[in-house]
């Protein structure tokens, strides 16, 4: 097995299957698991592994200068509500958490990552081995969707790069050109629900990345369950931005899609 590298594994269907291909290309995977982020499954899939609280990063720079690792990346989700949990982080990283002007997901993980760059780490970027995973444009599904539904994905797209670009969040609901739900802090399954609650049936959900989109930090990401989501809240389809939204599970996701005579789109920021 050849160099070691650094995992910081959140949640995600996918991470398992990544750590397996940077196990195949000859890697060996120091996996540091988040307590409530991770899957179980994650620990047989590592060389090496140790779990800790999201804001345990002192644990985390001893675990991985211990085993000799020098490159760093993060694969999967990070619950965004996690910065506000003041039991989970350690002394030292509480204190770099309070610096931090804005208290997003996003602006604490770029202090976490400019930290572990100061302790001699590179935080890698996870999009070369992902790339696989992003689309080109065009309708996934045999169901091509209605002039209406198309005009309400094109307007999401624009809402939701908007929304991504304040760090508001990268999903949106739309109903007859209508923004019903702009995703939170709850996450995408959430804000689905909550603007299905609120348009009722014949909605849909658009997906999009920044305009300048770190992929160290943000993996814009959709999949399988956000189709089982959207169709069990009322939604009738997806959009999701073409090479910018990693969607995972897909031939599943269409499939039930499919089935249901939903439309997943994949369309370019125009």
């Amino acid at each position: 097995m050849g160099r070691g590298i650094g995992i910081i594994a959140g949640s995600g269907t996918f991470v398992a299957g990544a750590i397996s291909e940077l196990r195949r290309r000859g890697r060996r995977c120091i996996v540091l698991g988040i307590r409530g982020e991770s899957s179980p499954g994650i620990r047989a899939a590592a060389d090496a592994f140790l779990s800790v609280k999201p804001g345990e990063l002192v644990r985390a720079v001893a675990f991985f200068k211990g085993q000799r690792v020098s490159e760093i990346l993060l694969l999967g989700k990070v619950r965004p509500g996690v910065v506000f949990q003041r039991a989970d982080f350690d002394a030292q990283t509480w204190r770099r958490v309070e610096g931090v002007k804005k208290r997003s997901a996003t602006g604490i993980l770029k202090a976490a990552f400019a930290f572990l760059e100061v302790q001699g780490f590179k935080v890698l970027s996870p999009g070369p081995l992902l790339a696989p995973y992003f689309c080109k444009p065009g309708v996934l599904t045999r169901a091509t969707p209605p002039r209406a539904v198309l005009e309400d994905i094109a307007i999401g797209l624009k809402v939701a790069r908007q929304a991504a670009d304040l760090d508001i969040g990268q999903t949106v609901v739309i109903k007859n050109g209508a923004v019903v739900a702009v995703e939170g802090m709850e996450g995408t399954d959430r804000a689905i629900r909550r603007g299905g609650r609120l348009a009722g049936p014949g909605f849909v959900v658009v997906k999009a990345g920044r305009t300048s989109q770190d992929m160290r930090i943000d993996v814009p990401a959709a999949g399988l369950d956000t189709v089982k989501t959207l169709l069990q809240a009322g939604g009738v389809a997806l959009g999701i931005e073409a090479r910018r939204v990693a969607f995972f599970q897909k031939r599943e996701a269409i499939s039930l899609a499919d089935s249901q005579g939903a439309s997943i789109v994949v369309r370019a920021m125009g």
